[in-house]
């Protein structure tokens, strides 16, 4: 009889102790602090993006968010250190237009493309194209026109090969049927350089760089390249305004995770997220520095990805870009 009780015993102790692990486990999310991978250098553009939400995601969370840099390989270092963190919500990736470009312009990247799972996208900034003031074109039309008139003559500026800036350019020529000679630099101030001093002919830079110079009268806008105008250059008419339908591309910002991880999670990141930036001081600093918030959840920027891919694919093959 004592050894049944005493096996009783052990049984409901080992229960209630395998309940008690249960509910440790089961704390909900998050009830630890969050990582926020950033795959580029302290200071650009989508660092200062990921540091304007990080303070109001971590109040909407309860939890900090913590922002590690983890540059290298186009953005691929970073994405590869959320793939291999667990699928658990406590990694997370500053999203931004490599994840789109580099599978289309690398031999070989540091982690899977299908492993990135997007949680939600805020914002949207568009590459503007730039001629100097004392160039004679005017418009895209009188572009394309000398451009046409003179093959191989013209020639534009770059921040590096395989970036978006470059990319903006190919993808010009293939739409407009031109052929224009590309000449990298080392960064897009020293690109802004060679415009202003009329060593190049045109470039396309992202808005907040080129911005200073469209105001100062020292470049002249000609277009912007996301679908909508931007209102920091609302007489400046988008690429599809002008006769280029297929014409669309921006720097956009947002969230993503290892795939797997569960709809419970990422369904609280994105409403996390879509609070954040409805915060006035929020929305204000975005928007000054000429991002327009357009939210996203996940279905919606999973699509947006996949199309921002196959077009940056379409655009390698054409000017045959592969990088090791």
């Amino acid at each position: 009889m004592h050894r049944r009780i005493f096996a009783l015993s052990t049984v409901l102790l080992s229960a209630a102790l395998g309940l008690g692990h249960s509910s440790l486990m089961a704390q909900p999310y998050p009830s630890k602090p969050i990582r926020l991978v950033v795959p580029f250098p302290p200071g650009g553009l989508i660092d200062s993006m990921a540091r304007l939400i990080t303070p109001s995601l971590s109040k909407e969370l309860g939890q900090p968010v913590v922002i590690e840099n983890k540059p290298g390989v186009g953005g691929g270092i970073g994405a590869a250190e959320v793939t291999k963190a667990p699928a658990d919500g406590y990694t997370l990736l500053m999203a931004s237009p490599p994840l789109t470009i580099s599978p289309a312009i690398y031999k070989a990247l540091p982690y899977k493309p299908a492993d990135i799972q997007p949680v939600a996208m805020f914002g949207q900034l568009p590459n503007v194209l730039m001629v100097h003031p004392e160039s004679g074109i005017n418009s895209v039309a009188d572009l394309v026109a000398r451009a046409k008139a003179k093959p191989n003559i013209l020639n534009y500026a770059s921040n590096g090969n395989g970036t978006s800036l470059h990319l903006s350019a190919e993808l010009l020529k293939s739409q407009a049927g031109v052929h224009i000679v590309h000449i990298p630099y080392r960064g897009t101030a020293l690109a802004n350089v060679a415009l202003m001093s009329k060593e190049i002919d045109l470039m396309f830079d992202n808005l907040p760089p080129a911005l200073p110079h469209i105001q100062s009268g020292k470049l002249k806008a000609l277009a912007v390249t996301t679908s909508k105008r931007n209102p920091a250059l609302p007489n400046v008419p988008t690429m599809q305004e002008l006769g280029y339908p297929k014409f669309e591309v921006s720097a956009w910002f947002g969230l993503a995770v290892m795939r797997g991880t569960s709809a419970e999670i990422t369904g609280k990141l994105q409403d996390a997220l879509r609070k954040v930036i409805a915060q006035k001081d929020v929305a204000t600093a975005i928007t000054a520095r000429g991002v327009s918030i357009e939210f996203m959840n996940a279905a919606q920027m999973d699509s947006f990805m996949k199309t921002d891919a196959e077009r940056w694919q379409q655009v390698a093959t054409f000017a045959n870009i592969k990088l090791d």
